[in-house]
């Protein structure tokens, strides 16, 4: 992987700045993709020192996903890695039907599986000229089981596994696409919504709930996606791995939250 060139979509933060780091290890120089979070984005584009830059793109707007590889090459002059990282959610309970409006809908498909198609249409003429090119989408247990923080988001993370079936099928055998679902995610997201003191609660009753006795956080997530970039893994293309330490199987374990947004 060393030479290469990855774009990371809500790279700044979360799983994503931890998949940035994990790259960056590699020898990969990243577009580290953020909408809000500039600070972050930057600091850690300092934080790597390998080259990589921070890069303000509305991905749900294709013409902004077009920018971002123009960038990218710009920058480098060759692109390998995509991250489909960036997403979102609403939370609203599945039973409050209600709760949720068409625009809800739209708004999170347009972020969660629009966008990372648009970034692959976008990324893909560079990305065949590579010889190691992989894509990975993060999806989630939810889109697996239906379950998370509303329908609408699990909905938009089952597309996103179809999703990438689909583009593995098309892009081969140029270009794998794979996914990782991930369960629950300790990231900054929950300390900023309860607290340090709420984060190392909730952390601590995600950990008695699955079999490996833990509460995945967003280094658990990025070493994954990085194996399914790896060159190493050039036999596995279409796949969606459960990235949850187990949580699937525990018998109550399809009634427990996906990753949040």
């Amino acid at each position: 992987m060393d030479g290469g060139v990855a774009i990371v979509t809500g790279g700044g933060t979360g799983i994503g700045a931890a998949v940035v780091r994990r790259l960056a290890a590699r020898g990969v120089r990243s577009v580290i993709n953020y909408a809000h979070s500039r600070d972050e984005a930057e600091a850690l584009a300092a934080e790597v020192g390998n080259g990589s830059i921070a890069v303000r793109a509305d991905i749900a707007d294709d013409t902004a996903c077009r920018a971002l590889v123009t960038a990218a090459i710009d920058a480098f002059g060759r692109l390998d890695f995509l991250v489909n990282n960036a997403g979102r959610t609403k939370h609203v309970a599945h039973e409050d039907l209600d709760g949720l409006e068409a625009d809800d809908f739209l708004d999170i498909y347009r972020l969660n599986t629009v966008a990372a198609f648009q970034m692959v249409r976008a990324a893909a003429p560079a990305m065949r000229a590579g010889p190691m090119s992989a894509v990975v989408n993060v999806a989630s247990i939810a889109g697996l089981h239906g379950v998370g923080s509303s329908i609408a988001y699990a909905a938009s993370k089952g597309a996103l596994i179809t999703m990438t079936q689909s583009l593995a099928r098309v892009l081969s055998p140029a270009i794998r696409v794979n996914a990782v679902a991930p369960g629950y995610v300790g990231t900054g997201w929950f300390e900023k919504a309860l607290g340090a003191e709420g984060k190392l609660k909730l952390d601590a009753t995600i950990a008695k709930r699955t079999p490996m006795a833990m509460a995945p956080q967003a280094e658990d997530i990025a070493g994954p996606i990085e194996m399914l970039l790896d060159p190493a893994a050039r036999a596995i293309t279409g796949e969606t791995w459960r990235v949850d330490a187990g949580f699937h199987l525990d018998t109550g374990g399809s009634r427990r939250p996906g990753r949040e947004g």
